[in-house]
């Protein structure tokens, strides 16, 4: 991959909006007008983002659909390829954590938070089994009667420490 495409593929993932497409498009392939209607943002600004997400291969197109009135539509689903450590990205990743949580109920999130003072041989262990964990449930298929749900997992230095 020439690092011309791995600008084009940070920068498509460096929009919270775009991470908030790909995670409306994971499980069911969605048109850009229902889309803009589940963000609450302008259909063509929402199109300049399925079109960079889909140029980039986050995002692919469906199969062509008539609308209700007869209108063309093109559903979108999301690849699965933006699962990946991607550099400098954590403020737009927490950014669209917050924006898609906002609105859920306490019952609704749990959160964990855990201070600890670790060796760099145990920190890195730590993360490698959290990593191979999300790694393996993220290669299982789709639970068909599965309830869609979402995983944030951050680690960080602890200045207050």
């Amino acid at each position: 991959m020439a690092a011309t495409d791995d600008a084009a593929k940070a920068r498509a993932l460096s929009s919270p909006v775009r991470l908030r497409i790909l995670r409306l498009c994971l499980h069911q392939a969605r048109t850009n007008k229902e889309i803009a209607g589940l963000l609450g943002i302008n259909p063509a600004s929402c199109l300049h983002h399925v079109r960079t997400l889909v140029a980039t291969g986050f995002l692919e197109a469906q199969e062509e659909r008539r609308g209700t009135r007869g209108a063309r539509e093109v559903p979108y689903l999301a690849t699965r390829r933006s699962w990946s450590h991607v550099e400098g990205v954590a403020p737009i990743l927490i950014e669209a954590f917050i924006q898609e949580t906002a609105a859920l109920a306490p019952e609704d999130i749990e959160v964990w938070r855990l201070g600890l003072k670790l060796s760099a041989k145990h920190r890195e262990e730590m993360l490698a089994r959290l990593r191979d964990v999300v790694e393996e449930y993220r290669a299982m298929p789709s639970d068909p009667d599965g309830e869609a749900t979402s995983l944030m997992i951050a680690h960080h230095r602890d200045p207050t420490a």
